[in-house]
């Protein structure tokens, strides 16, 4: 199985924006050997929202390619089709209700099996959940204190379409999530554009 490997504080200081959600992933990006001197094309403000949408969902090129096809066949916007499909991916949805400390963790945490969606065990992080699933920790991983604090530290913004119940370790996707709502600092736009071209 392919996973992204890069270093992620200089993807996050390239990118401009904390896309790992570490609180130190931005501390060097003010430091003077960082500031760039040339202006960016147009071609490369849209290649850097792209990279965004892939660094965001830990995804891969073949991968993020298949969910835009996908999206620009569906009835809803391409670019808000594209990032609702992406937001409900099990392993991004792990990471949301607060199972991981990270996206790179929480899919881990899926391929490892300690993740189940209504009471089934699924090791498929790209996993589409539908609305209405319920997302839990297995029996066995609710002894780990890595998990249990990760799941019962208040370190996750409180999400419109989400739902946890911290006493079971379970969380339930209430409904489809907004564009507004989606907690990623991305210009879907032009993400449509650098495809469409």
């Amino acid at each position: 199985m392919a996973t992204r490997r890069t270093p992620r504080f200089k993807e996050c200081r390239r990118l401009g924006v904390n896309v790992c959600g570490h609180p130190k992933a931005m501390d060097r990006a003010g430091a003077p050997a960082f500031k760039k001197t040339k202006k960016t094309s147009d071609y490369g403000l849209h290649l850097i929202e792209k990279q965004k949408v892939k660094a965001y969902y830990g995804i891969l090129e073949k991968q993020l390619r298949r969910y835009f096809d996908k999206a620009s066949r569906s009835s809803e916007m391409t670019g808000v089709a594209l990032l609702v499909a992406l937001e409900t991916r099990l392993d991004n949805l792990v990471y949301r209700l607060g199972f991981a400390s990270s996206i790179r963790m929480a899919r881990q945490m899926v391929s490892h099996k300690h993740i189940a969606v209504d009471g089934k065990v699924i090791n498929i992080p790209s996993f589409a959940v539908k609305v209405g699933s319920t997302i839990s920790l297995v029996e066995k991983a609710r002894k780990s204190e890595q998990f249990k604090k990760a799941f019962l530290g208040d370190n996750k913004a409180k999400l419109e379409y989400l739902e946890r119940d911290a006493d079971n370790f379970c969380g339930k996707l209430a409904r489809l999530p907004q564009r507004s709502e989606i907690p990623v600092q991305i210009n879907d736009q032009m993400v449509v554009e650098y495809y469409s071209k």
